[in-house]
């Protein structure tokens, strides 16, 4: 079976896009796995299929490059809303987290990313603490943040953030009991207090070059520290994301959706 699909990326965090919205698509953990191998398949951080939703303008399913299903991506629903429509009108997007609205106007897209979880078991944590500066630590990183962004975030913040060994201890913590299921783990360094550097593990995916969901958890760790003010900017290797987090406690991030090829592949 041959299906079309559309390989996009916002700042460098990239996806294969399906569209399954009038032609049903069911793909197997296994089949995940091989379009997302940069070898053998297409190659990718995460894969979507967009399908048909009785409540939104699309209903968005995401899945990691290890064929696991989550609930929400950041740079992957800028990626969506330019896809659905470019024209600067707002795009509803149903995904298993909840509805995001997105408005493209070409190739720079806002996205409402609702409000962040902050309790421990929104998070999930598998126990009752603190989510503005978790008692624990792994080695040099102490006392993170926790958000959920729609996924669970923890936020070290650091003196320098290309410093940790995130490719080391990111799977570690990743995968630590504390966290039922799993969590990405972004490393953070605050320059200014509209002013953020910040690299990410991602569950399922490894170190990536952004993470929108990353990016929104970072300034809202930040904020709730008293760190940084409601708008910021945060750098990541691939690009620039400015997230702001307003007074009816929605958090808006704004960056880039590029269209890097479509192409047909043999499923």
């Amino acid at each position: 079976m041959t299906r079309s699909f559309v390989k996009m990326h916002g700042l460098g965090n990239d996806f294969v896009i399906f569209d399954a919205r009038s032609e049903p698509l069911t793909l197997s953990r296994a089949q995940v796995r091989a379009l997302c191998d940069r070898r053998t398949g297409i190659g990718c951080d995460q894969l979507f299929v967009m399908e048909p939703s009785e409540t939104a303008d699309v209903f968005m399913r995401i899945w990691n490059a290890d064929g696991g299903e989550v609930g929400a991506c950041g740079n992957g629903a800028r990626c969506i809303a330019r896809l659905v429509n470019d024209s600067g009108r707002d795009v509803s997007i149903e995904t298993v987290a909840g509805i995001l609205t997105g408005n493209a106007a070409k190739d720079v897209v806002s996205v409402d990313m609702g409000i962040p979880g902050l309790d421990w078991d929104q998070i999930p944590l598998a126990y009752a603490m603190d989510t503005a500066e978790l008692p624990v630590g792994w080695e040099d990183l102490q006392n993170p943040g926790a958000v959920n962004m729609g996924n669970p975030h923890v936020v070290f913040f650091v003196p320098d953030a290309n410093a940790a060994d995130l490719a080391r201890l990111g799977p570690l913590i990743e995968t630590d009991p504390l966290f039922p299921e799993r969590v990405n783990v972004g490393i953070a360094q605050v320059n200014a207090r509209d002013d953020i550097t910040l690299r990410v593990w991602e569950r399922g995916a490894g170190l990536t070059r952004a993470c929108g969901t990353g990016a929104c958890a970072a300034a809202i760790a930040a904020m709730r520290r008293n760190l940084a003010d409601r708008t910021v900017t945060v750098h990541l290797p691939g690009g620039d994301l400015r997230v702001e987090w307003r007074a009816d406690d929605h958090v808006m991030m704004t960056g880039d959706a590029n269209i890097a090829f479509t192409g047909e592949v043999d499923l």
